[in-house]
Formats: structure tokens, sequence, C-alpha cells
């Protein structure tokens, strides 16, 4: 039996360590700091038919390693047959700072030179650029707990699923709270009427039947948006995984996250999950509805 690896990499303090110990808690042989020459011995190892390994999980940062990830990733992807997903975990530059300053940590980038944090972490970002270009999976934990960093790789790496699988994350955000970082598309909900300047609709959500009767009545192309973004999406999403994507996400923004991007979002989750042919697993986000 071939091994299923997944690559655990990103930005330090991005939550590398604990992805990596919440899938050793799901039974994976997990290796943490591997150097990259070594690669091929734990795929000798997890092949061998007495190993008693199906699952490995290869944490890799790049402060050591610079110029050897790159190629020993490519040989690993090469030789387990498509059986690699490389699971990249990002946060936004104040956020990293605010975690390295609570923690007292040194960057790893800044090494013994006076270099900042602000600027550790913009240069490791510019070392990451290729391997956050190649990731099947990137998330952007900037506000995540640890539950739900736990929860979100629960749901994207399914144990009843392989890595065929594509599981497709419609998310609603608001645009005042920035884009996420973590989106492969990002669609405007903007054109359509705001509710948050209706009285009695302000304090609702896109969640609410009221909500939807007004977006739906009170613009003409609202159904024809969704209609069309389900066609589009009808087309993408097979594309995408013709080319090996194990995970997506379409993201939907308005201003505030509240009302037009959630009604947008709920409403394509539900098309999406109609849709049998189609084959995805998808799963709704409203990252900024309680903000």
């Amino acid at each position: 039996m071939v091994a299923e690896f997944v690559v655990i990499t990103g930005m330090s303090g991005a939550g590398r360590s604990q992805a990596a110990n919440h899938f050793e808690d799901l039974g994976w042989y997990v290796v943490d700091n591997l150097p990259p020459a070594l690669l091929p011995k734990v795929r000798e190892f997890a092949d061998a038919p007495d190993s008693g390994v199906s699952r490995v999980g290869l944490v890799l940062g790049l402060n050591l390693y610079h110029d050897e990830v790159a190629p020993a990733l490519a040989d690993l992807k090469e030789s387990a047959d498509g059986s690699v997903r490389i699971l990249f975990l990002d946060a936004s530059t104040p956020e990293l700072v605010k975690r390295f300053e609570n923690t007292k940590r040194r960057h790893p980038f800044a090494g013994t030179s006076p270099m900042g944090v602000s600027d550790a972490i913009e240069a490791e970002r510019e070392a990451l650029g290729y391997l956050r270009s190649e990731a099947d999976v990137v998330v952007d934990t900037s506000e995540y707990s640890i539950y739900q960093l736990n929860r979100f790789v629960d749901e994207v790496f399914d144990l009843d699923a392989g890595p065929e699988s594509v599981t497709t994350r419609i998310m609603s955000f608001g645009f005042k709270h920035g884009i996420p970082l973590d989106a492969d598309l990002v669609l405007d909900c903007r054109f359509l009427p705001n509710p948050h300047w209706v009285e009695e609709l302000r304090p609702l959500t896109g969640q609410h039947e009221a909500v939807k009767d007004f977006l739906l009545n009170g613009q003409p192309m609202a159904e024809t948006f969704l209609q069309k973004t389900e066609d589009l999406l009808t087309m993408l999403v097979p594309a995408y995984v013709r080319e090996g994507k194990s995970y997506l996400t379409i993201a939907f923004g308005c201003t505030g996250g509240h009302h037009r991007s959630v009604f947008v979002a709920e409403d394509i989750n539900r098309r999406l999950s109609d849709n049998a042919e189609l084959g995805v697993r998808p799963l709704v986000v409203h990252r900024d509805i309680h903000k």
C-alpha cells in the first residue's frame, strides 16, 4: 500500500506545530523539522510492507534548508504517485508580529542579525513564495484558535476521504476586515442593495429569511448572479480537480460580512451541495458574521 503524505509548512508562528500535533492525534506518523535530504528515507520506511505506517506528516520550515526543500518535495511527489499534499499555514504580518511579541521568541529568519520581527516575517514570506504557490491547501490562521485550526484539519483531511477528494470551502467576509489570504477565488457582492441601511434588517444576517427576501426582491440581478456563479463554479471546480487541487476556497465579500456575502455564500453552498455530479464536499464559513 502506498503511504499518504501531508507536508505541513508555512509561516513561522502560523500554527505548524499545532497542526502537526493534531495530525499526530489523528493517528498520523509525524516527523518534525526533518532535513529535506532525508525525505527519500522516510518514503522508503513508510512503503516497507511491515512498517505499519499509512499516513505520514512532514513538518518543514525554510530557515535551515532554503535550497533543498523545493527539489526534495518535487522528488517526493514524483515517487509518491500523487499521494502527497502540501498544507501551507499563513497569517497576516500584524498577527504574526503579535504572536512573536507575546511569546518573546526570536523569529527564526532573524538569526543573530539585528533584523526586526516585521522584516524577518517579510523575508520568510518572500522565501516561502514558491512553496505557497505549490500548496494544495492554504489556510489563513490569523483569526483561528487552536480548536478552529483542529476543526479545519478534520474537515479538509477527512479520514474517510483520499487525496483525490476535493473540499470546497464557501466563505463570506467583509472587505473592511480584509480579503482572506487563503482565498482562491474572490467575488464582490457589494452591487446588491445593502440591508444595513434598513433599520429592521440591520441586526439580522444573510441567514435570515427577511434578508434573503429583501435581496432577491430588491435586485433583479441577484438571481442571475447566483445562477451564473453556479455555472462558473460547475465549470471551474472539475478543472481544479484535474490539476490535482484538493482544497478550494471561494470567498464572497460585502462591506461588513453580515448580510449580502452571507446570503450569497449560503445560496451557493446549497447549490453545490445539491449538484451530485459535481462531486465536491462543500463547507460554508462566515468569517466576519459576528464582528
